[in-house]
């Protein structure tokens, strides 16, 4: 296994990176600073686009032309070709304190993307269901921090967390429908060194990758929920995972270089850097488009 820096770009709170199979690059965000990026595999041809606000995660659109983006205040078409963003709906109109946070595709075309209390010590989030139709549905709320979802290869199981928590919860999983039960504790999280679930992705062998902010991990569960593997990253502040590259066996890691609240820890002189980890054995599945 290795280690490298893809691009030293230090974002500010790097987050959300989707492998796009069709073209070959690598799209990663800078939530803090409102920024889309674009790489190719060895972190050359490197573009932005900035957005009109906060971002918390994006999917690439079936169409090819650009991403929906969930933003500090609501859902949006970013247009790649004009750099326009188009508002969808924004729905949580009358919450000041929250903004939208991570999110991903099922392999219907629907985006799933929940919300945060933006001082990360309320239950004031929600996850919202956006489908190809455009229409947003809550399906579940309560929540301080949304982050990690992701399904099975099999579409039986959707993934998420509450970063807080201390758990990464399981819920049956309706590809008919989108619709979401049976929510259980999925695997245990280790908090004794301050740090918490972020972001997340699923290998090909249904293992879940999780990154273990503000404690410089990386955690592979079994789908028994089991602790398969753990990789220590060169940063604390890691933020999330996703497998890419020509044979889907690169991980890419996103991370942080300034914590988003006083209360959180400071990092060296990588923070905020993409890393590129090969060697590992393993290689991810495709990341689904979009269906609007």
């Amino acid at each position: 296994m290795k280690i490298d820096i893809l691009l030293d770009v230090k974002t500010t709170l790097g987050e959300g990176p989707v492998w796009d199979v069709d073209q070959q690059r690598l799209y990663f965000i800078d939530s803090m600073d409102g920024r889309v990026f674009r790489c190719a595999p060895d972190g050359t041809d490197l573009r932005a686009w900035d957005v009109p606000g906060k971002i918390g995660s994006m999917a690439l659109r079936k169409d090819g032309r650009g991403a929906i983006v969930s933003l500090d205040k609501g859902f949006w078409l970013l247009d790649f070709a004009s750099g326009e963003c188009e508002l969808l709906h924004d729905p949580e109109p009358d919450l000041a304190s929250t903004r939208l946070n991570d999110g991903k595709c099922d392999r219907a075309g629907r985006f799933f993307a929940g919300s945060m209390d933006m001082m990360e010590e309320g239950p004031k989030g929600s996850l919202y269901r956006v489908d190809p139709d455009l229409s947003v549905t809550r399906v579940e709320q309560g929540i301080i921090c949304s982050n990690g979802p992701c399904f099975s290869p099999d579409d039986k199981t959707f993934y998420f967390t509450d970063t807080w928590s201390g758990e990464v919860w399981a819920y049956d999983y309706d590809i008919a429908t989108g619709s979401l039960a049976n929510r259980r504790c999925f695997a245990k999280v280790d908090t004794a060194n301050g740090g918490a679930a972020d972001g997340a992705t699923v290998d090909g062998e249904g293992f879940y990758w999780m990154a273990l902010v503000y404690d410089g991990r990386l955690c592979r569960f079994a789908p028994d929920g089991s602790l398969d593997r753990e990789i220590q990253m060169p940063v604390k502040k890691v933020t999330s995972v996703q497998f890419g590259g020509p044979d889907m066996d690169v991980l890419y890691v996103t991370s942080m270089a300034k914590p988003p609240l006083p209360r959180f820890p400071g990092d060296g002189v990588l923070r905020g850097s993409l890393f590129a980890i090969t060697g590992l054995g393993v290689t991810g599945v495709p990341e689904p488009r979009f269906g609007g």
